[in-house]
């Protein structure tokens, strides 16, 4: 059985699209106007028999379905190419044109035999040309009455409609559309597709994203009817007369449309936008911004305004406005969905007719409600993460985002409503407005965020790991909105690169984000200015470009992130430049002797020493460190060595091997203390150069029994680290030979620790290790940039899933045994495939399961003392390939298949 996908430029993670068996087929995934003219292929291939790898494959690119069914590759046939590759396999055919459908296919040779072709699976072309698009944009440049833009950004939704003739039998259609800030598109009435709060933001003086969408089900002979609905999004910028020297500003919503119909007699017409559409704002969507909330009026509803018929003689003419100045391309990431749904755990009453909804999870998305009333009634929802001690919301955490919804009521009875153009991170609901007590049945939570899959599972025999397991999932998921954002409830909600800088890996192993983070590394780069500077905030939509290494430096991070879990070479090539203008800036504006003078920020947020001692205090301090900066940096030129290799820039290499060998010089001459630590001693100032290998061979030993010594002495097992430590603790105590630590800190529940975040009620995770008493102006309570590698630990240390070679072709199974941890039951879809490590362990037996998927191999590191008896269930243990017995372990090297391994103790 073949699973099979398609990769697209920039990186696409390979995700099953279609699967084969026996000759039945379903499509999951077809890719619609992509603007990639080489795109890549990939496919999982599924056997019971083990040790399978492919040998050959072969792949049809059809321009009908027909030819395809007939073995014709019209567009491309790869022959029979004898390659164990079966990812990224770039497209070498005819070239492909604007608006193309293809239809593809493939099969494979492995050791196990030929396979059958796979099923079918489709991909469309967007637009590849400028001149494909309309002649214009069209909106409305300006204010309307009930809009504010002077003082809070207030903007209500604009609404846009067309009717047109279709005459002929329609064969198949597609929409393309880039609606700025977000938008909604109807086409007889009806919703096209699931997404929402699209497109994807961007900087949109460097690039807009254009969706498309296949339409043709929407469109019938005779009369039809588009209509559009534009919100504000990122485009008309919030706060943006606040301070207007920080935020960037991009103007008035607007858009740019193209209906494509092909009829069955080979002819086509275009439906564009131009100034025959009408438009208005005088709709029901009074206000949405994203700090602020959605306020919608439902008496000032215009039925039927998207279908045929609407008398719209009173809208205006629409008008063509000046295009942004970004380019056009398409949307190679997803959109936002309503990913998953909550039901409230209770509603409690307070005086003043005001209610209080719990949804039982700190959650980012809306609230739907249904409620009655006279027409005219605002019912008021407030949004919070937390309550006061008295009951009522805890907003100060908040800043000065209002985070309220306003329905006004049109008195017909039940009425259903959720916001279109908002969100909020929020576990609690202040209700107002109401002539009755509404009941937990008339609210429904939408959680949001981009449409990409879970890939990871992991649980454990002990309860507070898999609770943070749990509130981990939930803070990445939720914070995921086309970028990834630091916190999803306040009036921040912006890209930090350093929140993702190491955190990024972990999320790889939960979630399939490549297209996510090739898209944000496309954001960076877009922000970098000509000198080479690189912001601390990408997309720039706040003007934040304060020089230092650790920030910006999450570019080379997500980057290393991306090949080394997805083997995408692409990731190091298309970003290998701005990477290098980069470090040239940084060392020739900053590095003095070789030590890198520059930083902003150090070791962010630290814990205080005291839960006491951080009552009320601020964690909106800065501790800048020269040793940070320069440890980076020499970490840096280390990864370009392997990026120069990797990308073909082999003339790089022997300067990045000086400039580190000099860096390391210096920074151990500055300092490293003959006592065995670095600086004064913190917990972070050892573990970088540490971990990053600046130590000399002979101190290393020294270095660890102080970080050692600090974690279980001074500590009294907890860490004390901020957020640039906490990327490397984790990994750090288990490479030099402490796991057993590591897990001592990663069950801590005293404080700080993320087991306090469990015990005091957190269901996501902080952004304080002190957060339930700081100051609250900076005090998120979902946040992810605490993780640090504590996810990545979980699947490479306590699971034993790690990728030895690019894309896991080569997997290093080795899970560390602690006592304590009985059992440890994890899976990660690679793009080769399922892999599962599953154990128990027990005091007179080991068992362990594993898959390993097809075209690959492991190499698997058993817990194995003198004595000990190792068996495998399904074939004699002397079929697999033993390579040595090493340091406690009994080493095999095994090819795909599902093993069941165990290990009787003497």
């Amino acid at each position: 059985m073949i699973l099979f996908g398609i990769l697209l430029l920039p990186f696409q993670k390979m995700a099953p699209v279609v699967s084969l068996q026996n000759t039945t087929c379903e499509m999951l995934v077809n890719p619609m106007g992509i603007d990639v003219v080489k795109p890549r292929f990939a496919w999982h291939i599924i056997s019971a028999e083990r040790n399978v790898m492919q040998t050959a494959y072969q792949i049809l690119v059809s321009s009908t379905k027909e030819k395809l069914d007939a073995n014709e590759g019209d567009l491309w046939d790869s022959g029979k190419v004898k390659e164990e590759t079966s990812i990224h396999v770039k497209y070498d055919g005819k070239p492909l044109q604007s608006r193309l459908r293809a239809y593809w296919k493939v099969k494979t040779w492995t050791t196990a035999g030929e396979s059958e072709w796979s099923a079918t699976n489709t991909f469309s072309m967007g637009l590849l040309f400028y001149k494909d698009w309309p002649k214009g944009w069209i909106g409305f440049d300006r204010a309307f009455a009930g809009d504010n833009i002077k003082t809070d950004s207030r903007l209500s939704a604009r609404y846009y409609r067309k009717e047109f003739n279709s005459t002929k039998q329609i064969k198949h259609a597609t929409a393309s559309i880039i609606g700025l800030g977000l938008y909604e598109l109807f086409i007889n009435g009806k919703k096209v597709g699931n997404d929402v709060l699209a497109p994807t933001a961007t900087d949109y003086t460097k690039n807009v994203k254009y969706n498309t969408f296949d339409v043709t089900e929407h469109i019938k002979t005779g009369k039809n009817a588009i209509g559009t609905i534009l919100g504000n999004g990122r485009f008309f910028a919030m706060r943006q007369n606040e301070k207007p020297y920080k935020i960037k500003t991009f103007g008035f919503p607007k858009m740019l449309m193209n209906l494509h119909i092909v009829y069955t007699d080979g002819s086509t017409a275009n439906i564009d936008t131009d100034d025959s559409w009408k438009g208005t704002a005088n709709g029901p969507i009074r206000a949405n911004n994203e700090y602020d909330g959605e306020e919608y009026d439902a008496t000032k509803e215009f039925v039927g305004w998207n279908n045929i018929g609407f008398d719209d003689t009173k809208w205006q003419k629409a008008e063509f406005v000046q295009e942004p100045s970004g380019v056009i391309e398409a949307q190679m990431n997803e959109n936002m969905k309503v990913m998953n749904t909550l039901k409230p755990v209770s509603i409690k009453k307070l005086s003043g007719g005001i209610y209080i909804l719990d949804m039982g999870q700190n959650m980012v998305g809306w609230l739907q409600i249904k409620a009655k009333g006279l027409k005219g009634k605002q019912i008021k929802l407030r949004f919070a993460e937390s309550l006061q001690d008295n009951g009522e919301l805890f907003t100060a955490n908040l800043r000065n985002a209002k985070c309220t919804d306003l329905y006004t009521l049109k008195g017909s009875g039940l009425e259903t409503w959720e916001p279109t153009f908002v969100y909020r991170g929020f576990r609690y609901v202040e209700l107002s407005g109401y002539a009755y007590q509404p009941k937990i049945d008339d609210f429904v939570g939408k959680m949001v965020y981009d449409n990409i899959k879970t890939v990871g599972t992991f649980e454990t025999s002990d309860a507070l790991t898999n609770q943070i397991f749990k509130n981990a999932w939930w803070g990445i998921a939720g914070n995921y909105k086309g970028i990834p954002i630091d916190c999803p409830q306040r009036n921040e909600r912006q890209p930090w690169l350093g929140d993702r800088g190491a955190v990024a890996y972990g999320e790889s192993f939960v979630f399939d984000n490549g297209r996510f983070y090739a898209k944000w590394l496309q954001d960076i780069r877009n922000s970098q200015k000509e000198d080479g500077a690189i912001p601390d905030v990408a997309p720039a939509f706040w003007r934040y470009y304060s020089d230092n290494m650790t920030w910006p430096g999450a570019m080379l991070l997500v980057a290393e992130m991306l090949y080394k879990q997805t083997g995408d070479v692409s990731a190091i090539k298309e970003n290998y430049p701005a990477m290098k203008k980069w470090l040239a800036y940084m060392q020739n504006r900053y590095m003095k002797d070789y030590i890198l003078t520059k930083d902003s920020y150090g070791d962010w947020c630290m814990p205080p020493i005291t839960v006491e001692f951080g009552i009320g205090k601020s964690a909106d301090k800065k501790y800048p460190s020269e040793l940070l900066s320069t440890a980076y940096y020499y970490h840096f030129t280390q990864l370009m060595i392997q990026f120069a290799k990797a990308s073909g820039n082999d003339a790089d290499i022997k300067i990045y091997e000086t400039l580190g060998n000099n860096i390391k010089d210096a920074f151990n001459a500055k300092y490293y203390n003959e006592k065995g630590y670095y600086a004064t001693n913190l917990l972070t100032d050892n573990i970088i150069p540490l971990y990053f290998g600046m130590v000399a061979k002979n101190n290393v030993e020294k270095v660890f029994k102080n970080i050692t010594y600090t974690v279980e002495i001074t500590n009294k097992g907890h860490l004390s680290n901020g957020l640039v430590g906490i990327q490397w603790l984790m990994r750090c105590l288990n490479d030099y030979g402490r796991p057993d630590l590591a897990y001592t800190v990663a069950t801590k529940k005293t404080y700080p620790s993320w087991g306090y975040m469990v015990d005091n009620g957190a269901t996501t995770i902080w952004e304080l290790w002190n957060g339930n008493t700081a100051d609250p102006k900076m005090n998120s309570q979902n946040h992810v940039m605490m993780l640090g590698d504590l996810l990545i630990w979980y699947y490479e240390n306590l699971a034993g899933i790690k990728s030895a070679d690019a894309a896991f072709k080569k997997i290093t199974m080795k899970p560390e045994m602690i006592n304590g941890l009985n059992t440890v039951n994890a899976s990660y879809n690679s793009v080769y495939g399922l892999i599962k490590s599953n154990y128990n362990n027990t005091a007179t037996q080991f068992t362990w399961k594993i898959s390993v998927p097809a075209n690959t191999t492991a190499m698997v590191y058993l817990p194995f003392a003198k004595g000990d008896e190792i068996t495998e269930e399904i074939k004699n243990i002397k079929d697999l390939k033993m390579i040595k017995n090493e340091n406690g372990r009994a080493i095999y090297e095994i090819g795909s298949g599902d093993y069941s391994f165990v290990v009787k103790k003497k």
